[in-house]
């Protein structure tokens, strides 16, 4: 029979489509929950002079206010960002990967794309990081790849 992938891993019978990473500009929803639960504090506070719900809502203010400024928009998905990471390696690429991750104290998203040459085995490979929200290329690392392909019966590259 052969090896098989068990059917919540198998893509290809429940493929829905392209799988797109959702928008940090969510962050404002929790920033809106947060912000309505001050102003309840608020209010509370006014009512009873408990100093208490005072500095709740002084903090729920605060960490509103801070997640209202990390919700960046992401203008750059992740089909823009491999296109920008192919273009700025300068080698014509074969398999490549994608993820984001966040920079700084306001958390910009950042993507960072992984990129191996189209020749079998890959000879070069890349990293490069680009601004999720401008599309800025922020840096860019090429090297020959360095994986022993010798295990795999394959000589490696340049050979």
């Amino acid at each position: 029979m052969g090896d098989e992938l068990p059917s919540d891993l198998d893509v290809t019978a429940a493929y829905v489509g392209a799988y797109e990473f959702p928008d940090v500009r969510r962050r404002r929803i929790a920033a809106a929950i947060l912000l309505v639960a001050a102003a309840g504090c608020g209010a509370m506070f006014g009512a009873s002079d408990n100093p208490g719900l005072l500095a709740g809502a002084i903090a729920l203010v605060v960490l509103g206010g801070y997640q209202l400024t990390c919700a960046w928009p992401l203008r750059v998905d992740q089909t823009e960002a491999l296109a920008v990471a192919a273009r700025a390696v300068g080698f014509p690429v074969g398999h490549s990967s994608a993820r984001v991750m966040f920079r700084g104290l306001r958390s910009k998203p950042v993507w960072q794309v992984l990129l191996y040459s189209a020749d079998e085995p890959p000879s070069i490979r890349g990293l490069v990081e680009l601004d999720a929200v401008n599309g800025a290329v922020l840096g860019e690392y090429t090297e020959h790849n360095p994986e022993d392909w010798s295990q795999l019966g394959v000589d490696p590259p340049g050979r």
